[in-house]
């Protein structure tokens, strides 16, 4: 089966991973300009944007150079892996050359974040209240995944409880026997839970802002 626009630069990044590169960094490895495989390059102008692939030569190049075969390629269009975005630390972020003209990053600064990968247990929840502020504000969405089941004290973790409650809290401390959940906002006491009421508890993995 062909690949598709999406699932082909899927391929390329993947790959990227593979060799613990970003992808602007497996472009010069292959000898190509650095900016040939980045996020930038992948659309035209337009609305709505035109999809631009990659030359047969630059793949040519990068297989190459990785040794990777055009089935194996292919493979890693299928690949899973979790996903991931240019990380950037912030005192670099005001130099040049890690942003083009369009201000998505370049060159090979950057380091990677990696995301959630999707599963059956991992979902996300709305924050309610304002016992959280100003950290996590009314409306923010975290997600958690209920696979992620190790907590420690400072883990800011979603609760269920067998009552049917379920909060947003962080760790103050936990016991054999209980957990005390502690809020940011300081007008918000203590809440010492019982192991035996908690249905269960997760580490929250992100929030959207």
């Amino acid at each position: 089966m062909p690949l598709s626009h999406a699932k082909l630069w899927k391929a390329l990044d993947n790959l990227a991973r593979r060799e613990g590169l970003s992808p602007s960094a497996l472009a010069r490895r292959a000898g190509l300009d650095a900016t040939a495989f980045n996020p930038s390059k992948r659309f035209g102008p337009g609305e709505p944007a035109r999809p631009r692939w990659p030359s047969t030569e630059s793949l040519t190049a990068v297989l190459q150079v990785t040794g990777v075969s055009l089935a194996q390629f292919a493979a890693l269009a299928e690949d899973d892996a979790a996903p991931t975005i240019p990380l950037l630390g912030l005192a670099q972020a005001g130099q040049d050359g890690f942003f083009d003209d369009a201000g998505l990053p370049v060159a090979e600064g950057w380091d990677q974040t990696d995301l959630p990968r999707a599963s059956d247990t991992l979902f996300s929840l709305r924050i309610n209240g304002d016992s959280m502020s100003p950290l996590y504000r009314e409306g923010d969405r975290v997600i958690v995944d209920r696979a992620v089941v190790d907590v420690r004290r400072g883990d800011r973790v979603v609760v269920r409880t067998t009552g049917g409650e379920t909060l947003a809290k962080e760790i103050a401390s936990l016991t054999a026997k209980q957990i005390t959940l502690s809020s940011i906002n300081p007008a918000y006491p203590p809440r010492v839970i019982p192991r035996a009421d908690i249905a269960w508890m997760a580490r929250i993995q992100w929030v959207s802002q």
